[in-house]
């Protein structure tokens, strides 16, 4: 009993230091940078958002903890300076983008474009109407190399703004703060341009670069104010007195689109699930060494009874199955971390994929996009099985025909990475690389090529070989100090938080927020009809 009590209250913990870090990113640039927003009439990019929002309704923020503990050295990025999310406007479902200017006025980090462009990328795949909330000095000079000229840098935001806009996706822009450089673009390739009076100002270059390139005396708000946009270039639609009426305009605007098609996933009234969520943390070892029991877990996320699992005595080592999360009918590939044993008497160690589980996998993601179902992985896998009886058997064969199967899915595929996500097992299991709609982790996760332990002493063996060729005598306290020194950085880099900051993973939930997580993702996902077909090409057999 003690030690049921004593993981549960290891999970407190983790969630406790989740919550406190989330609080702290939401913050922005802190009480001094938001009181001086307050000063100029302004509301926050977060207040911006709740007075947009349904009341009642929920936003799924994507990319809290982005850069997190990134860019020190500038004084931090908190949240990269940028909210984005999906949640409810009007009663339509679309994605938020709002520049904080309490971070380094908005200005625009690596990690600012990379969040920007995923927020289009959800926008893009659901086909959901985009809000920009737009208040940015523009791309962070000193790290402009990083930003500036490559694909997926600050210039792929506009080509989507083009695309979007072909794809008859609904754009609208409020410039609500500074907007230059090229980012004047954003909100002008917009399909409606707002802008506050006053406050909002819109320019490719200010009235400081205008006297040194042209020498021209001119100050900001007849460069590019709401009143010259509005009135003499008819580059922005209309001007509004103060952030709420701009907010208003949207939500008319919101309250008069067109119905939206839909895909026709499956929906029926929800159910709570069988396992309490006290149960959940209870059942969930926080040692990722420790084996349980997937279909135990299950119970804590679907709803109750709604299970119906595929070839339950094959391919063990993955849980394969059709559930309902929220009333929407999912097919989930799990990973069973309890040792399992198979018919001929092999003993299958839990987390690693076997040649017999990956073929069941791709086998039943093939059925989920015959049968038009919404997939859900849920990941804490080892990898794939290694050895000679592996090999022999054709592991990489049967890896290559899941890994097929996932990469040409035509349903949305939805990652929740609740342990370990190690190597290959990542790709297999959807990891970031194939596309999943969301992407989320527990606190519990941990993301890399091989577990902690074993890449330390791998490292180690590297590092003093490298010593002993360049003449270097190593004493064993001394390869003590390097294998600590190895770890404590690679235990860095598996946390969930270096994934979040990243953007490899869209954020850190709370294992409460599951099935909110994944409900809100297919309804999302329903906007999108598939109008691609599912065609795996050349399957290994």
């Amino acid at each position: 009993m003690s030690e049921v009590k004593t993981n549960k209250e290891q999970h407190e913990e983790l969630l406790r230091f989740l919550k406190e870090k989330v609080a702290k990113v939401k913050q922005g640039g802190g009480e001094k940078r938001i009181a001086k927003e307050h000063e100029k009439g302004k509301l926050t990019a977060r207040e911006r958002i709740d007075y947009l929002l349904d009341e009642g309704s929920e936003f799924l923020e994507i990319g809290t903890l982005a850069a997190d503990q990134m860019y020190l050295e500038e004084g931090g990025c908190p949240s990269a300076g940028v909210i984005t999310g999906i949640g409810q406007v009007s009663g339509r479902m679309c994605v938020i983008v709002a520049n904080d200017a309490t971070v380094k006025a908005g200005a625009w980090f690596p990690m600012t474009a990379k969040k920007n462009l995923r927020a289009q990328e959800v926008a893009m795949e659901n086909r959901l109407p985009i809000i920009y909330l737009v208040d940015s000095a523009g791309v962070f000079l000193p790290k402009q190399n990083e930003i500036f000229p490559d694909k997926e840098h600050f210039g792929r935001q506009f080509r989507n703004n083009a695309k979007m806009s072909a794809m008859g996706i609904v754009q609208v822009a409020a410039i609500m703060g500074s907007c230059v450089a090229g980012g004047a673009y954003l909100p002008i390739m917009s399909d409606e341009a707002l802008i506050v009076d006053n406050t909002g100002s819109i320019f490719l270059a200010g009235s400081y670069l205008v006297k040194a390139a042209i020498g021209e005396s001119v100050d900001n708000e007849t460069l590019g104010g709401a009143t010259t946009h509005c009135e003499i270039s008819g580059v922005t639609d209309n001007k509004y007195d103060n952030d709420q009426d701009c907010l208003d305009a949207i939500k008319r605007i919101f309250n008069t689109l067109g119905a939206r098609e839909n895909a026709g996933f499956d929906r029926v009234e929800a159910l709570e699930p069988e396992c309490s969520y006290e149960e959940l943390l209870s059942l969930f070892p926080i040692d990722r060494a420790k084996p349980y029991d997937m279909h135990e877990l299950l119970k804590g996320l679907v709803d109750q009874g709604s299970f119906d699992e595929y070839k339950p005595d094959y391919g063990q080592t993955l849980v394969c199955g059709t559930a309902r999360i929220d009333g929407w009918a999912v097919g989930i590939v799990a990973n069973q971390r309890k040792m399992v044993k198979t018919k001929k008497g092999e003993m299958q160690m839990g987390g690693v994929i076997y040649s017999d589980s990956a073929d069941k996998a791709a086998r039943f993601i093939m059925n989920c996009n015959q049968r038009k179902i919404p997939l859900l992985f849920l990941q804490d896998v080892s990898g794939f099985m290694v050895g000679s009886r592996a090999e022999h058997g054709g592991i990489i064969k049967d890896g290559a025909k899941m890994v097929n199967a996932m990469a040409n899915s035509v349903v949305p595929k939805f990652t929740i990475i609740i342990g370990n996500s190690y190597g290959a097992g990542n790709y297999a299991m959807c990891g970031k690389a194939y596309d999943p709609r969301l992407i989320y982790s527990w606190p519990t996760a941990q993301m890399a090529v091989m577990s902690g332990a074993s890449a330390a002493k791998t490292l180690l063996q590297i590092k003093v070989a490298s010593l002993k060729k360049a003449g270097k005598e190593i004493s064993p306290e001394d390869e003590a100090k390097l294998l600590k020194d190895i770890s404590d950085k690679y235990e860095e880099e598996l946390s969930p938080y270096y994934a979040a900051a990243r953007l490899w993973v869209d954020g850190v939930i709370d294992p409460q927020e599951t099935r909110k997580v994944i409900s809100t993702g297919i309804t999302a996902a329903n906007h999108a009809p598939i109008i691609e077909r599912f065609n795996v090409g050349v399957i290994q057999t």
